[in-house]
């Protein structure tokens, strides 16, 4: 099978949120806690704040119903920012989400690049369409007659960094070349 995404994305996430928006000093990773993976983001961040001198508030959203009120409390402390965790819950509500975050100018970063596309400020994940190829292969080894049982977890090798300036300068943050060159799409 394929794995997507790897507990350090909890930290990876982190980074690149603060070093976009380094007056950060309170994170809130939005994520639910029923789902494990989502567990070990929020222990990689919680290991990685200590470094970049942010405090990590433990958002858990279960409902679509809790978004508005969780993220609005949750804006109340200044100089915050969230990290929106990979699941059901967050993804299918990215466009609430997305709007929501933008009212209350909170810098966010999201698992999958088509929310920097709908207007998020930045997004850090898997290459859809190398894990797409992956799964394919996968399916031709088991087609040729290979055991499922016998292949090995694959993680990905390949992740893309998406960046909207047009966010960005709404939120009144400048975006360095540095990190503009090193994503894989610049939305302006």
């Amino acid at each position: 099978g394929l794995s997507h995404f790897e507990a350090e994305m909890g930290g990876k996430w982190l980074e690149i949120l603060k070093e976009i928006a380094p007056g950060l000093q309170h994170i809130g990773i939005v994520y639910n806690q029923s789902i494990p993976a989502n567990v070990d983001f929020l222990h990689m961040a919680r290991a990685a704040s200590g470094s970049m001198a942010v405090t990590i508030a433990a958002l858990d959203l279960r409902d679509a119903s809790d978004i508005e009120f969780v993220l609005t409390q949750f804006a109340q402390k200044p100089n915050s920012g969230l990290v929106i965790a990979p699941n059901p819950l967050n993804s299918s509500n990215d466009g609430a989400i997305i709007g929501l975050v933008a009212r209350l100018h909170l810098p966010t970063i999201y698992p999958f690049g088509l929310a920097a596309k709908k207007g998020g400020l930045v997004a850090y994940g898997f290459d859809a369409i190398q894990q797409q190829q992956g799964a394919a292969a996968y399916v031709d080894r088991v087609l040729k007659g290979e055991k499922p049982a016998d292949l090995p977890v694959q993680a990905p090798t390949k992740y893309e960094l998406v960046i909207n300036l047009k966010t960005a300068k709404a939120l009144g943050l400048n975006v360095s070349l540095q990190l503009q060159q090193r994503a894989d799409e610049v939305i302006e």
